[in-house]
């Protein structure tokens, strides 16, 4: 079980504060490896709000205790408002990964009315671009360092996160099923070939699709380019090389499909705002 987390307070129990506009009390993210399943179950719910962010795989929701489960696939974010029953489970066979974040306070519920977030919906899609996952990487951070200024950061990132949800609403940006068989085909086309040196156009022509076309179903569908979720997917693997084995940057861009290291470098601060080795290290200073 991989576990990274950052909390404010007590890791049991909620913390609730109204004191304060806008407070984000917990963050984290959690991957079932070795474990089989890992599940939580909170019949009175929680005091708090509980923003959950499924970055791989599914996860299985329960918004209600007698209710069916939900199946929750990569790119959608869940939404547990304040005393509402929580009940989701993470199997490792479905290579589940999850972020979540608890925030609180005075402001937390009109900031959810003025986005326009409906009180009886839980499931919301914002896509599978790298941002989510790393501005929840750096709520994580921040709450675990909590250098000056880091709960104002803690707070923009926060608006962010919600601001997407509530863009993927009002734009209608969710999965159209037209294009759901292709676009599950070619997810998981990328997802076993992303080191490789993929052409975008092959494979839509192989498929039978023009490349115009299939680029355009793909980000109505995804929120991103098939390129740019390719480069997604090598920059997780490569924060998960930095943060896991001792790896050097050269071997690392090998790696992750970069033979021009001097690129991967740019590319990667690009897309995480430290070079690899301020990344690598500020995970061993931890």
């Amino acid at each position: 079980m991989y576990v990274n987390r950052g909390d404010l307070g007590s890791i049991v129990d909620a913390l609730v504060d109204h004191s304060t506009p806008l407070l984000i009390t917990s963050a984290g993210n959690i991957r079932p490896r070795s474990a089989k399943e890992f599940y939580t179950i909170r019949p009175e719910g929680r005091e708090d709000y509980q923003l959950i962010y499924v970055a791989d795989g599914c996860v299985h929701f329960r918004f209600a205790e007698d209710d069916p489960d939900t199946v929750v696939e990569k790119g959608n974010m869940v939404l547990f408002w304040p005393g509402q029953y929580q009940h989701y489970t993470l199997y490792s066979a479905e290579h589940g990964d999850f972020y979540w974040v608890h925030f609180t306070g005075s402001e937390a519920e009109s900031l959810l009315t003025d986005l326009q977030i409906p009180r009886d919906r839980n499931v919301f899609w914002v896509g599978t671009m790298s941002d989510c996952r790393w501005m929840l990487h750096q709520t994580i951070r921040e709450l675990q360092l909590r250098q000056t200024h880091y709960e104002e950061l803690l707070r923009m990132n926060l608006r962010h996160l919600l601001t997407l949800v509530h863009r993927n609403m009002t734009e209608q940006e969710a999965p159209k099923q037209s294009f759901h068989g292709e676009v599950i085909q070619s997810l998981t086309y990328f997802e076993r070939h992303w080191a490789d040196n993929v052409s975008i156009e092959d494979y839509a022509v192989r498929n039978r699709m023009t490349p115009c076309w299939f680029r355009q179903k793909f980000k109505e569908y995804m929120g991103c380019s098939p390129l740019q979720y390719i480069i997604s997917l090598r920059m997780t693997n490569a924060m998960n090389l930095l943060e896991n084995t001792d790896y050097n940057i050269t071997q690392i861009s090998y790696a992750v499909g970069y033979e021009n290291v001097s690129y991967f470098r740019r590319l990667f601060q690009k897309h995480t705002g430290m070079t690899p080795g301020e990344y690598q290290r500020s995970k061993r200073k931890k």
